[in-house]
């Protein structure tokens, strides 16, 4: 089976794809949409992308890829901690950081630390924490440094000029694992934390109170809502779809029935995907 990732070597999605499929070709794709479209057009067997991170929120790129571009099922989740180091090149060690190299979230991430100790070096956004560490470690003869992870450095033959320099220690960042082969390929890994119901709704235009009628459809049949976030629909000013996450598995009786109340309200309704999620520590994620 194959394995597309969000790439290059050294990323966070990298140490997730390991965590959950080790014995499997791991294939790094360098964006988002290439990974995903690389499931969709069955390149690969398996995806799998960043969803949510617990500092910055959720990664918009993959929600709206999913929705607007890729309808590819979700059949898994995985949440990893995030470890922010950072790297050097080796023979840059006792020189002046001039510029910060990333991932958006990534320096993000590391506000604090970064206000604190180079408040006067550039910051370049770069499509991941792996990328960046690639790029320091082509360009010797420039006094860069990139926040990734330790995977990165190893890869990369980097130095770690500073540890754990992330602002939050409870750190995390969720995935979510796509398949078109949703009901051949089923996800073990060592951590089974939740399972969990992905629906995208839409709210009908000319239905007063429509968002208050969605919640109750859940709240009576007692559904445990974990997450329900809006994104425009794309189709004009003001216009929104919404996420919802629902405890438990897709079932006979009760998810079912709130589809159906729901488009008999007017609402669209689509199932994105009803799958196990899982955590994982970086350690195991390593292995």
């Amino acid at each position: 089976m194959k394995v597309g990732y969000l790439g290059p070597k050294g990323t966070f999605t990298e140490m997730a794809a390991r965590g959950l499929f080790k014995e499997y070709e791991l294939i790094p794709y360098r964006t988002i949409p290439s990974c995903m479209d690389a499931v969709a057009e069955s390149e690969v067997d398996v995806a799998i992308v960043p969803i949510e991170n617990a500092i910055e929120g959720s990664v918009n790129l993959t929600l709206d890829y999913l929705i607007h571009k890729q309808r590819v099922p979700i059949i898994g989740g995985v949440t990893l901690p995030i470890a922010q180091q950072f790297l050097v090149h080796p023979s840059n060690s006792t020189k002046k950081v001039e510029k910060i190299v990333s991932h958006p979230h990534a320096i993000a991430q590391c506000h604090d630390f970064l206000q604190e100790k180079y408040p006067d070096a550039e910051w370049e956004y770069m499509n991941s924490t792996g990328t960046a560490a690639d790029y320091v470690s082509k360009h010797p003869d420039l006094n860069i440094a990139a926040i990734a992870n330790e995977l990165a450095a190893d890869e990369y033959g980097l130095y770690t000029l500073h540890s754990n320099v992330h602002d939050y220690s409870h750190n995390r960042t969720s995935f979510i694992v796509l398949s078109r082969q949703s009901e051949e390929i089923q996800i073990s890994g060592p951590d089974h934390v939740e399972d969990k119901t992905t629906l995208m709704i839409t709210l009908p235009s000319d239905f007063s109170g429509a968002l208050h009628q969605v919640l109750s459809a859940f709240a009576w049949r007692k559904l445990n809502l974990t997450k329900i976030e809006s994104r425009p629909t794309k189709t004009g000013l003001g216009n929104y779809f919404f996420i919802i996450d629902v405890e438990g598995l897709m079932d006979d009786v009760l998810i079912p029935g709130v589809v159906s109340e729901l488009e008999a309200l007017g609402c669209g309704v689509d199932v994105l995907g009803s799958y196990p999620c899982f955590a994982l520590s970086v350690n195991k994620a390593n292995v």
